[in-house]
């Protein structure tokens, strides 16, 4: 009997096509729906599925009806499952009375630590929790942080004064040895604990913390507390839950046992165990920039490539033995085995997007062979997404869902490489690949630029040594390294010889293609081009399919008008960090905190924003020295080097060393496009004279025909008196930077009362430990009828001189169902 005439006449692709489409539109959706709307939504797809079935049965529908009614009964079926998914997770959400409490909670950790400079994160399932004695509901799955015991780290009363603390503490945990964490996967705990809603930045182009957390079904964070009034951390010992995160951790210490050189081993063990995190950041930039970031993370090519050895090996084996051979032929039982391995692989190694695609793409043609059926590729294709759509609907807002499956599908669409003739030559055969990697590589050219606003040019050349040195040499040593461990200090050395090779093309100032980021529509277009121009077309379809890269290559966004200018308050968390644009000019105020060692807002947030609004600074105005607003200078004025610094900065500062900066003081003035800019603190000389950092903040007016702003820095009392004393009028603005966050220290009545400012912009931490804003500075702002909008609310906040009635509040303006909204 002929199992495909069902698949043939009314086809899969329209259902599997549905039920992904269904589940991209209730990602869209901005508010939930309650759990019992979308169970009667699927109660009824269901049905509908069951009596459109029943008709194909019988032959009483035309097939294009069938099929058409499948596609739309299961995109209603993904639109409620999904709905109906995210509806339970959100019912478990932290409540906002229990944040910042000292909670006594019991459970189990979940996955792998993850290091960090100054301890561990890991996943942690709780299975009771009380206050003060009394049972309390709490998100069952929570992200918990262990911080290490550090010699000579900066202790904090969590005073307003302590801005510098958190850097101290973290070129601390720089300087410390590797050691194990004080916890392990599968073991039960009972732990002294403070949590808080997943309250990310928002930001535009810029990683989506919150999303990422929600995926993972994490409703809380927070971090293990161990003063001398809390309860000691108890371990309550092993259980036999999440082994395989057990095994990782594991592999992970003898790997760090071996004393591998950091940033090789850090490869090493992304190869092994998916850990990129491990990965250092300067290695991160050279693998971007030469466009082969793809394979430093276990990627549908290595577990292929375990997939191949594991099947070759496996029929080997098998044909060795007459009894199982007898069983099965040797051939099916190696494909299946060798799923199976690369199933295992997966799992070991993280189980992310680009893995579960290629063991379930290997695991749908397996299982069709097995049965004898032939379908064509794009329902393979399409099988394979809907699986793991189903598994995590909220992958499909991941860069690494579109650029996996767009690129496998292109594979799929361009046959087997150099077509697959046995009687071509090896030369013939090895210009086929060359030429078909140049195609793959133009047509995902626009998918890099509308998800990243970048493209590696020096990509398929780094590619063409890159892809057999990682596939053939540096993946095999590293997993050879679980059983034989000296094959790591190989994998190792191989790691070093590929980043020096990589270092010389990605050095080049040519080497990446940066563009703004192109509406979604022009994207859609382009990339679709760039589709068209890998599959086998002929030349004047190609040629045709090049012109629709055009409009992302030349789009541009909309620009200032002359005369006037653009601020945007970035969400950077406890810190400050403003854009300022004119027409042809643009300056950043600050440039937020360091995050940890290796890690600040220059690099995580302000550049990839400045790159996808293909922003060239002028110059970066450092108001003071303080870590909150310069943690993230030095990667700026790296990436930047055309830029100007200048600033309250001492000249013994580190960050001298990088660019030279220019001491601010009172009455600089400059112009640009018709918009002026004046200092107008501190006093000159003041920098050198060793006064507190807040004190000799540099204050900046900006200010166009239609309206004036103020930054303000880290300013306090004695210095808004001074400055309203010296400048009267001169000082009013429609729009202020809040001073010191909100601080009580500073935003005093006559100060406010002088600037007269219509909007405030305030930029501080969710929950931050300073308590910014005091509760009476927020009075002082509300008495006066001026409009704060906050970072912590909103997000990254617009504001422009020419309508400065409006601004921009992105978390209110423009909600989704992941992002937390916070209280009032």
């Amino acid at each position: 009997m002929d199992p495909q005439p069902s698949v043939v006449r009314y086809g899969i692709g329209w259902p599997l096509l549905g039920f992904v489409a269904g589940s991209a539109a209730q990602l869209a959706q901005s508010a939930l729906w309650s759990s019992a709307v979308y169970a009667t939504v699927l109660s009824l797809a269901l049905a509908c599925l069951i009596f459109v079935s029943a008709l194909m049965r019988r032959r009483r529908l035309a097939a294009a009806l069938v099929a058409f009614s499948l596609g739309i009964t299961c995109a209603l079926a993904g639109f409620a499952a999904t709905g109906w998914r995210a509806a339970a997770q959100a019912s478990q959400a932290l409540a906002a009375a229990l944040e910042g409490k000292d909670l006594q909670v019991s459970g189990v950790v979940t996955d792998m630590p993850q290091y960090r400079q100054t301890g561990v994160r890991f996943g942690f399932r709780i299975d009771k929790a009380t206050l003060d004695g009394q049972v309390v509901s709490v998100p069952p799955d929570v992200s918990l942080s262990w911080y290490f015991d550090r010699p000579g780290a900066v202790t904090t009363s969590g005073g307003e004064a302590d801005a510098d603390a958190d850097a101290a503490n973290a070129v601390a945990g720089a300087q410390i040895a590797f050691q194990p964490a004080p916890v392990r996967a599968g073991e039960r705990w009972q732990l002294m604990v403070r949590l808080r809603a997943p309250h990310g930045t928002l930001n535009p182009f810029a990683y989506d913390s919150e999303l990422r957390q929600w995926e993972r079904g994490i409703q809380a964070v927070g971090y293990v507390r161990r003063g001398p009034k809390d309860a000691s951390p108890q371990g309550l010992g092993q259980t036999w839950r999440h082994p395989v995160e057990l095994a990782r951790q594991q592999v992970r210490e003898r790997l760090h046992e071996q004393g591998l050189e950091p940033r090789s081993g850090g490869v090493v063990a992304a190869l092994v165990l998916g850990d990129q995190a491990a990965i250092d950041r300067i290695d991160w930039h050279v693998f971007r920039q030469a466009g082969v970031a793809h394979l430093m993370s276990i990627s549908g090519l290595h577990i292929t490539m375990f997939a191949w050895l594991a099947v070759r090996l496996l029929a080997w084996a098998w044909r060795r033995s007459v009894f199982l051979c007898g069983l099965w032929p040797a051939p099916s039982a190696a494909l299946l085995g060798g799923v199976l391995l690369a199933g295992a692989y997966a799992l070991f190694s993280g189980w992310e997007v680009p893995a579960q695609r290629t063991v379930l793409m290997l695991a749908a043609i397996t299982g069709l062979n097995a049965l004898a059926i032939r379908w064509p590729w794009p329902q393979i294709w399409l099988l394979a997404c809907a699986v793991v759509v189903m598994i995590d609907p909220w992958a499909l807002l991941q860069a690494g869902f579109w650029l996996s499956f767009v690129a496998v599908g292109i594979l799929f669409a361009m046959g087997p490489p150099g077509g697959a003739n046995a009687q071509q030559g090896v030369l013939e055969r090895l210009r086929a690949l060359v030429r078909e990697q140049a195609l793959i590589g133009l047509a995902l050219a626009p998918l890099s630029l509308l998800l990243f606003g970048q493209f590696s040019i020096v990509g398929f050349v780094a590619n063409l040594f890159a892809i057999p040195w990682v596939t053939l040499l540096v993946t095999p040593l590293s997993m050879l390294g679980v059983v034989w461990a000296e094959a790591w200090v190989m994998a190792s050395v191989t790691v070093q010889w590929l980043v020096a090779a990589l270092s010389m093309v990605a050095d080049l100032s040519w080497s990446v293609l940066a563009r703004p980021q192109a509406p979604l529509v022009l994207g859609v277009l382009a990339v679709l081009g760039g589709v068209g121009v890998a599959l086998r077309l002929p030349w004047s379809l190609r040629a045709l399919s090049l012109v629709t890269l055009l409009p992302v290559l030349l789009w541009q966004p909309s620009g200032v008008p002359d005369g006037e200018f653009e601020l945007i308050a970035v969400d950077i968390g406890q810190g400050n960090a403003v854009l300022i644009r004119t027409s042809q000019h643009a300056l950043l105020y600050d440039t937020g905190p360091s995050f940890g060692v290796d890690h600040d807002a220059g690099q995580a947030i302000l550049l990839p924003l400045l790159r996808a609004m293909a922003v060239r600074l002028d110059r970066v105005l450092l108001s003071h020295q303080d870590a909150d607003h310069t943690g993230g200078a030095a990667a700026v004025l790296v990436a930047h080097p055309q830029a100007e610094a200048l600033g309250s900065v001492d000249e013994a500062h580190p960050l001298q060393s990088v660019r030279a900066i220019r001491a601010c003081a009172a009455q600089q003035r400059w112009q640009w496009d018709g918009v002026d800019f004046e200092i107008l603190w501190p006093p000159s000389g003041q920098v050198q004279s060793g006064a507190k950092p807040n004190t000799r903040s540099c204050v900046l007016r900006i200010a166009s025909s239609s309206a004036s702003a103020l930054m303000t820095g880290d300013i306090e009392r004695k210095q808004e008196r001074e400055l309203v004393l010296s400048l009267g009028d001169a000082l009013r603005a429609d729009l202020l930077l809040v001073p010191h966050h909100g601080s009580k220290t500073s935003s005093s009545d006559a100060f406010l009362d002088q600037v007269t400012p219509q909007t405030a912009l305030l930029q501080a931490g969710y929950r931050n430990r300073y308590g910014h804003p005091a509760a009476e500075v927020s009075q002082r702002y509300a008495q006066r009828g001026i409009d704060v909008r906050s970072t912590v609310q909103c997000g990254a906040i617009t504001w422009q001189s020419w309508r400065p009635e409006l601004s921009t509040c992105p978390r209110v303006q423009a909600p989704r169902y992941w992002r937390h909204q916070v209280p009032d």
